[in-house]
């Protein structure tokens, strides 16, 4: 469902592959828009065809592992709360 072919492979990706995969395509998009405006998400359950949740999320880490603890606490965290007005 991602367009990489990731589904017909034998072996489901690595987390390292899809951070690979996804690299340049996200972070284009934070270069874009900025941290303030980015948050990370999925599209599972739909996404089980070609990727493991936790593979996907170690991906997103690895895309952004050079980024500040704060930055990545709003691509992770902070941006949803405050987008989907969550009180948690």
């Amino acid at each position: 469902t991602t367009g990489f072919g990731f589904e017909n492979k034998d072996k489901p990706p690595t987390s390292k592959e899809l951070a690979d995969a996804y690299r340049p395509f996200i972070l284009h998009c934070i270069d874009c828009f900025g941290v303030d405006r980015c948050m990370f998400a999925s599209n599972f359950p739909m996404d089980k065809v070609s990727s493991c949740y936790t593979q996907l999320f170690n991906a997103f880490k690895l895309i952004v592992a050079n980024y500040s603890d704060e930055d990545k606490k709003k691509l992770f965290c902070d941006n949803a709360k405050r987008v989907y007005k969550l009180d948690i």
